[in-house]
């Protein structure tokens, strides 16, 4: 297994490292929903919930650019030691397709980790909201947030530990559920909702956010990721109900590391006007009031 060092740029919190790396497993997760997991110590070591990285295959040229994705979650080895990292991922296109085919043992190329991830919660209540495979963040997130694991080198600490942690989760329907095995922690509270109505709550997962700012908006915030239109809603309930609230983008990305300038997003200045922020170095967490979406 080897290593080379990548550039560090400003805004990221570790110096990302390249790594060709083994595939430790695949498993299908869902209706073309599939789960990986990558040998990587080093990696595993460093990355906070809410980081990516990105992977492409250690051979070949097409497709000749890596993917971004977010960490599920790391997992240890027989020993208690870190062992890696683990991502899920949707096929959607020729890259994604190709990796629901990789088997253990396999090699692939990563480097990582990228962005920003999520801060340890302050509040007392936090409420993860979820959307299609947007899901994918919050396993290590609610781990953190639960004080079941941590994470990061030094390993980060909580200020305070929350008094409830709930996931809020919507896909189109119950074959694209994706995680629930995973997710049933002790102290999270999971709501589910189901576009179609096959499984939980018939309607819109920001109707389900809505009920429990509806319970409670003290001490309370907010983290979300999954398609762009969810997260505007979700935005737009926090912001009438005065709760802080920071969006995880999914915003393509070429480099990963803001050499590109492909993946920024439009950010609202303190003086009321706006700039460009790059994605993968500012973000991928932003307040959800300071962007223009």
């Amino acid at each position: 297994m080897s290593e080379t060092d990548s550039t560090c740029f400003p805004g990221m919190m570790f110096s990302a490292r390249q790594y060709t790396t083994v595939i430790d497993g695949v498993r299908a997760m869902a209706k073309d929903t599939w789960a990986v997991r990558l040998r990587q110590p080093k990696l595993a070591q460093q990355i906070t919930p809410g980081q990516f990285f990105m992977i492409r295959p250690s051979s070949g040229s097409d497709p000749l650019l890596g993917r971004p994705f977010a960490l599920y979650d790391t997992y240890h080895d027989d020993d208690g030691g870190l062992a890696g990292v683990e991502f899920g991922f949707v096929v959607v296109g020729k890259l994604t397709s190709l990796m629901s085919t990789w088997k253990a043992g396999d090699t692939v190329e990563v480097w990582g980790p990228l962005g920003n991830g999520f801060s340890v919660p302050t509040a007392k209540h936090l409420i993860c909201v979820a959307g299609g495979i947007g899901q994918t963040p919050f396993l290590a997130t609610a781990r953190e947030a639960l004080g079941l694991r941590t994470y990061g080198s030094p390993s980060r600490q909580l200020p305070t530990k929350p008094t409830s942690v709930s996931l809020c989760y919507g896909v189109r329907s119950k074959d694209y559920l994706a995680g629930l095995e995973e997710f049933q922690l002790p102290g999270l509270d999971i709501a589910i909702a189901t576009d179609d109505g096959t499984y939980g709550h018939h309607g819109y997962v920001t109707q389900l956010l809505q009920r429990k700012l509806d319970d409670n908006t003290a001490d309370t915030q907010v983290y979300c990721c999954g398609p762009e239109p969810m997260m505007k809603a979700v935005a737009e309930i926090c912001s009438r109900e005065s709760v802080p609230c920071w969006l995880s983008l999914e915003t393509p990305m070429a480099c990963g590391f803001g050499a590109c300038f492909s993946c920024v997003t439009k950010v609202r200045e303190l003086d009321g006007s706006w700039d460009y922020r790059r994605t993968c170095v500012e973000g991928p967490v932003f307040e959800a009031e300071r962007l223009v979406l």
